[in-house]
C-alpha cells in the first residue's frame, strides 16, 4: 500500500513539473494576451472595494461610478503622457549642451584609460569610431518603437477590460458561488476574498510609499535646480513598484544626469545622490515594511528570485506583476493540499505559513 502510495505522489510530482512548465512557455508565449487582462484584474482588485463603499453609501448605480473612475483614469494618464513627453522633448532639444559637458567628463576618464579619442571630433562622432552606432540604433530603436506602439494599444485594451470587469464585478460573489454550488464555497470564497485583500493591499501601499516617493523627489530635484524634475519623480514612481532594483535605477539614471548637468560642482551631484539614495531608503526600506508589516509573508529570498523569473518571462512588466503574482501563488498553494509545501518554502515565517494551511 505505502509503495502505490508513494509511486501515486511520484506520478503527480512528475506531472506538476510538466504542467509547469507548459504553462511558463505558454505564458510567455501568450504575453500580448495575457499582461493587459492581468492588468485589467489587478485594477479592478484595487477599485471593486471603492465603488462598492461608495455604491454602499450613496446609493449610485454602479455602473455610472465605474464609468466615473475610468474617466478619471484616462484623464490623469493623458495629462501624465503629456508632461513627460513634454519633458523628454525637451531633453532631447538640449542634448548639445549637456554634450559639452559630458565630453569633459569623458575625457577625465579617458585620461586613465588606453582609449583612442580625438578631441575635436564630437562624442558621438568618437563612438562611431568605436562602435556601430547605426547597427545598435537600430537593433535597439525598432523594439521600442513597436514597444511605444504595443503599449498604447495595449493601454486602451486594459482600460475597455477594466471598465467591463468594475460593471460585472457587483456579481461575481453570485458567479462563484453558482460555478462551485456542489463543492466547499467556504473554502473558494475564503481564498478569493485572501487574494483581493492582500493585493489591494500590497498595491495600495505601494502605490502611496512610490507616490510619496516620487513626491518627494521631484521637490528636492527642483529645489537643488536639477532640469526636468517631473521625469526624475515619474522614474522614481514606476521604478519604486520594483523591490530593491527599481530603486538603484532610480537614483543611478538621476544621479547620472546630475553629473551631466552639475559638472564640476560635486557638491551638488553628490547631495543629489545623497537625496535620492536616503528618500528611496527611508521609504522603501524603512516605512513601507513597517506599514506592510508580515501580512504578505514573503520570503526576501523568495522575492527577489521571483523579480528575476517573471523578469525574464514578461521583462520590465513582469518584474512590476512578480510580487501581486507570488503572492497568489502562494495563497493558492496554501488552499491545495498538494500544494502545501510550495506554500511553506515561499514563506517568510514556516510557522506562520503552516497555520494558514488550508484545504478547498
Amino acid at each position: 500500500m505505502t509503495q502505490n502510495t508513494n509511486y501515486s505522489k511520484g506520478i503527480y510530482t512528475l506531472l506538476f513539473i510538466i504542467t509547469t512548465i507548459i504553462c511558463c512557455f505558454v505564458l510567455k508565449t501568450l504575453h500580448t494576451f495575457i499582461l493587459p487582462v492581468l492588468f485589467a484584474i489587478f485594477l479592478s482588485f484595487v477599485f471593486i472595494p471603492i465603488v462598492n463603499k461608495i455604491h454602499t453609501k450613496t446609493k449610485i448605480p454602479w455602473s455610472i461610478i465605474s464609468i466615473f473612475i475610468v474617466l478619471i483614469l484616462i484623464i490623469v494618464i493623458s495629462v501624465t503622457t503629456f508632461l513627460l513627453s513634454t519633458g523628454v522633448t525637451t531633453i532631447i532639444s538640449e542634448y548639445p549642451k549637456y554634450e559639452v559637458k559630458f565630453q569633459n567628463i569623458i575625457l577625465k576618464l579617458i585620461s586613465v584609460l588606453p582609449i583612442n579619442y580625438d578631441e575635436g571630433k564630437g562624442i558621438i562622432e568618437n563612438l562611431q569610431t568605436m562602435v556601430d552606432i547605426p547597427g545598435i540604433i537600430q537593433t535597439i530603436g525598432v523594439p521600442v518603437s513597436s514597444g511605444i506602439v504595443s503599449f498604447i494599444k495595449s493601454l486602451f485594451i486594459i482600460l475597455i477590460l477594466f471598465l467591463f470587469l468594475l460593471l460585472e464585478a457587483n456579481y461575481t460573489k453570485d458567479k462563484i458561488k453558482t460555478v462551485f454550488e456542489k463543492r466547499n464555497k467556504s473554502g473558494i470564497l475564503y481564498m478569493s476574498k485572501k487574494i483581493v485583500s492582500q493585493v489591494v493591499r500590497y498595491l495600495s501601499i505601494k502605490f502611496f510609499i512610490s507616490l510619496g516617493t516620487g513626491i518627494l523627489v521631484y521637490f528636492g530635484t527642483l529645489i537643488i535646480g536639477l532640469n526636468f524634475p517631473i521625469v526624475w519623480a515619474f522614474i522614481a514612481f514606476v521604478m519604486n513598484f520594483i523591490p530593491t532594483f527599481g530603486s538603484i535605477i532610480s537614483v543611478g539614471v538621476t544621479t547620472i544626469f546630475s553629473l551631466m548637468q552639475f559638472y564640476p560642482e560635486w557638491g551638488k551631484i553628490i547631495f543629489v545622490f545623497i537625496f535620492m539614495l536616503s528618500t528611496n531608503f527611508l521609504l522603501g526600506n524603512i516605512i513601507e515594511p513597517k506599514i506592510e508589516g508580515d501580512n504578505l509573508d514573503l520570503s526576501i529570498f523568495v522575492i527577489i528570485v521571483c523579480i528575476l523569473f517573471w523578469g525574464w518571462l514578461w521583462g520590465f512588466t513582469g518584474m512590476i506583476l512578480a510580487v501581486p503574482l507570488t503572492v497568489i501563488i502562494k495563497i493558492i498553494c496554501e488552499n491545495i493540499e498538494f500544494l502545501h509545501p510550495i506554500a511553506i518554502f515561499l514563506s517568510n515565517d514556516p510557522i506562520k505559513a503552516k497555520q494558514n494551511l488550508k484545504k478547498i
